[in-house]
């Protein structure tokens, strides 16, 4: 008889079980905070006999999060915009206070104005926005009989919903907080790491083309998400923000030797399309010593300690060996193509260089006020968009209202203010058709739910300890959900329509007609969310926007060419990657809409960053008067060509480079203009690039072969 042995999981085995069972734990831990939350919050809320323990309580569910961090951040911007809603509603309300008509229209109103408000940001910013709109709809719409009881109402509201983010707040900060602190510091690490691994493991020189596309969407989304974490974090933790700005100089450093080092390997594989090996195969040995200085451990500490003394022997190392390299090579042409892509690789070692100390300040155990260059990372705003979302979401409330008015609909009030909520909740996702419609679900089932829980068990019990025992499992199952990625917007859905068509209160009733017309009335107001999308399509994901964001992000070349130098470097550089990472995220991976994006957004980082270094060249030389025409005229005509592409502009811009180059080349001193230039005027001749589409039949080795 055959032995049986048991199987031992393997190491693979071990960590998924793990990961799964982390992961449970981490729901389950959500779960409880925010029960714990919602109940406490309405206890407090009865025990002041607040008017609406509901609205308190509803809080602490939409500020819900695992991350501290989070839910501090949603609270603050919560609050800024209870408090403007607030002022907003009062001020309507003591304008029309016997104009129902007016009342409704401006009401409308300042709801669009801040649904299209919440649209210009894509962080918890908007939020603020969100809830200035809806905290106006709670407080005036209510009182539409009554004008006299509008400051009761705003002081309650007031009341209400900072009592739910106060509790929240400390629950999610002190019973066993999970801080953001922790997944920044994580992302700061694994964005140096993956970065200076990079640029080690290209010591070869060439790097494909899709290899650097695939690495630019890792850079951008990189920065982007260490910017959106750093704005959350500054909330939970005092270190975080005296470390702000460090982390903003940081990140901006990233984002500049990212730039850097792009073009470069750009370069590199357009002289070995060139058949220009000699100067590309010099370029690779200069770089040489970059890769063998980032052959370190990358631990933490190693910034400082290893990496930075290694970098200066390399950039030394580099300068030496430049000389002799260059006198390696023979021919006009292969000496500026060298001359140019060594002052790239001067630019990038440098910028390396201070990534590398930016990320040793970060290691530093303390923090030097005032240390750290100030910096910020501006974002790319559409107005346009916002202006669509405010029409859609103003005519949206004019047609409630309107109905409401002509109907003498009793449960009318609560058909707008859900309206209202999810109007603005929803104006900022990419499809918010769908996202309302899963929500919708979700809301209808927590209806469903609170209707059993309210008739079949409520009216069995007694107490507040009882009544949590009752309502607590109805109410677990849409967090639960909230916290699967397939069914969170199910699951918020459900928490939310749950906890509002439940009203606890100090004095409960329990109405069957009166439950019924008020969960009809909620219905229709998401249905009139959900319809008001469909019939006035949000900007966010459409065509329509990718191709005016792609317009924007052209446009940054003009911005290099033309806006103000001091502060334009930051200012390119951050508002490149919102840009991107805002289309990125619309874009199917893969498509042909995310290939083109990027494409045009390699093009404008390097053509973009050059301009920038020319113009400050330029600001610091003593340049003729016959050659600033020349010069302008380069900067110009690029300018406007990226801003309306085609093969005529194509032409000029190429045109006046070649013919700035030819000046510059006249006059002793210029070196670094003409570097800039001439790596210009390589980008605008590669064959690979998306501007190949607007160049004349002519091959790209033919091109650079004449090129001046």
């Amino acid at each position: 008889m055959s032995a049986t042995r048991l199987s031992t999981p393997t190491p693979a085995a071990s960590s998924v079980i793990a990961d799964t069972l982390r992961e449970q734990a981490s729901t389950w831990l959500f779960v409880a905070k925010t029960l714990l939350a919602f109940f406490v919050t309405g206890w407090i809320a009865m025990r002041l006999a607040l008017p609406a323990p509901s609205t308190a309580m509803l809080t602490t569910i939409i500020v819900a999060n695992r991350q501290a961090g989070m839910v501090l951040a949603k609270s603050f911007y919560r609050a800024l915009g209870t408090l403007a809603g607030a002022v907003a509603g009062v001020t309507i309300v003591a304008m029309f206070p016997q104009q129902r008509d007016l009342f409704l229209v401006s009401l409308s109103l300042w709801i669009g104005l801040c649904a299209g408000g919440a649209t210009l940001y894509r962080n918890f910013k908007s939020y603020a926005f969100v809830l200035g709109g809806y905290t106006a709809a709670i407080i005036a719409i209510p009182v539409i009989d009554d004008p006299p009881a509008v400051f009761d109402s705003a002081t309650a509201r007031i009341s209400e919903v900072l009592l739910g983010l106060l509790v929240s707040g400390v629950v999610s900060d002190v019973v066993f907080p999970s801080r953001m602190r922790d997944v920044l510091r994580r992302t700061a690490r694994e964005q140096f790491a993956h970065f200076v691994g990079f640029v080690r493991d290209s010591v070869g020189g060439a790097i494909p083309r899709d290899s650097m596309e695939r690495a630019h969407l890792r850079f951008v989304r990189a920065a982007v998400a260490l910017e959106d974490l750093r704005s959350s974090v500054i909330f939970e933790d005092a270190e975080a923000r005296s470390r702000s700005n460090h982390l903003r100089l940081f990140n901006q450093r990233f984002m500049a030797a990212s730039t850097s080092f792009q073009s470069l390997h750009h370069l590199i594989n357009r002289l070995e399309r060139a058949r220009r090996g000699a100067a590309a195969q010099a370029l690779i040995r200069l770089y040489a010593p970059l890769g063998k200085a980032l052959d370190a451990p990358i631990e933490a500490g190693a910034a400082a300690r290893v990496l930075l003394p290694r970098l200066a022997m390399a950039r030394d190392a580099m300068h030496a060996s430049a000389t002799r390299l260059r006198a390696g090579l023979n021919g006009e042409q292969d000496l500026r193509d060298f001359d140019t892509g060594a002052s790239l690789l001067h630019r990038f070692a440098a910028e390396l260089h201070d990534y590398v100390d930016a990320a040793a300040m970060l290691q530093t155990p303390r923090v030097v006020a005032g240390s750290a260059e100030r910096v910020r990372f501006d974002r790319s705003n559409d107005f346009l968009g916002a202006g669509i979302a405010t029409i859609r979401t103003t005519l949206t409330m004019l047609v409630l209202g309107a109905y409401w008015i002509e109907s003498a609909w009793p449960s009318g009030a609560s058909a707008m203010l859900l309206a209202t909520v999810f109007a603005g909740l929803f104006a900022t996702t990419p499809n918010p058709t769908r996202v309302t419609w899963y929500v919708t679900l979700g809301y209808i089932g927590g209806m469903l739910a609170g209707f059993v829980c309210e008739f079949f068990v409520l009216t069995q019990l007694d107490g507040y300890g009882l009544l949590v025992i009752g309502v607590a499992p109805f109410l677990a199952v849409g967090l639960v959900m909230m916290m699967s990625p397939r069914y969170a917007s199910h699951g918020l859905g459900w928490a939310m329509g749950f906890a509002y068509i439940l009203a606890l209160k100090n004095g409960q009733t329990y109405d069957p007609a009166h439950f019924i017309n008020d969960a009809v009335a909620q219905a229709v107001g998401l249905g009139a969310a959900a319809m008001s999308f469909v019939v006035i399509p949000p900007a966010i994901g459409s065509v329509w926007l990718r191709r005016r964001q792609l317009a924007r992000l052209r446009a940054q070349v003009a911005l290099a060419a033309e806006a103000p130098l001091p502060g334009l470097r930051h200012r390119f550089e951050s508002v490149n990657h919102d840009l991107f990472s805002q289309v990125v995220a619309q874009t199917e991976p893969g498509s042909a809409d995310s290939r083109s994006l990027i494409a045009w957004a390699l093009a404008v980082h390097e053509t973009g960053r050059a301009l920038i270094e020319l113009r400050h060249d330029m600001a610091q030389s003593d340049i003729p008067a016959t050659l600033r025409p020349h010069l302008e005229a380069s900067l110009r005509t690029l300018a406007r060509f990226y801003e309306r592409p085609d093969a005529q502009g194509y032409l000029l811009a190429r045109d006046a480079v070649a013919t700035a180059i030819a000046g510059v080349g006249e006059h002793a001193g210029m070196t670094s203009l003409l570097e800039h230039l001439h790596l210009i005027r390589m980008a605008l001749l590669d064959g690979e690039s998306v501007l190949a589409a607007y160049m004349p039949d002519t091959p790209l080795s033919e091109e650079i072969a004449h090129a001046p």
